[in-house]
């Protein structure tokens, strides 16, 4: 049986560089906390100042670990390689534990605001679906 590769649809195109647009705003958001002085951080209303205070180290690993790998996985599937997923699961492994911490171990939940859970729910969301469609992808084969 041959193994060869099929054309994507075009709706892969926009699901992959949205992906990628996604998780770029994701390495811009964790870069901007990472780096944050305490000149601005001071400048932030109080509720916003207590979410950026006493993150520890391993949850900002996490971040790390989720933007950066689901930007690389993301890359690597508008490249059609089918390592993308491996790069989603790490950067899902990455949300879960960043969102374990913000969620329920951090004191600072009240600090989210009426919608707070909206974009942790909706982080991940994406990468979860991200993993399921890389998969799909691989399975149609249209990655390598």
């Amino acid at each position: 049986m041959t193994n060869y590769l099929r054309k994507p649809t075009g709706l892969f195109w926009i699901i992959s560089s949205t992906a990628l647009i996604w998780n770029i705003m994701g390495v811009f958001n964790y870069l901007t906390q990472a780096f944050m002085t305490n000149d601005v951080l001071a400048s932030l209303p109080k509720d916003q100042q207590l979410l950026y205070q006493d993150v520890p180290a391993w949850v900002t690993a996490a971040f790390a670990t989720a933007v950066f790998s689901g930007t690389l996985g993301a890359l690597l599937l508008l490249l059609k390689k089918k390592i993308a997923s491996t790069f989603f699961i790490l950067s899902f492994a990455g949300i879960m534990v960043q969102m374990t911490y913000g969620l329920f171990i951090s004191e600072n939940t009240d600090s989210y605001g009426p919608l707070g859970l909206l974009m942790p729910i909706m982080i991940i969301a994406v990468g979860g679906y991200l993993i399921w469609y890389s998969k799909k992808a691989t399975e149609h084969r249209w990655l390598s």
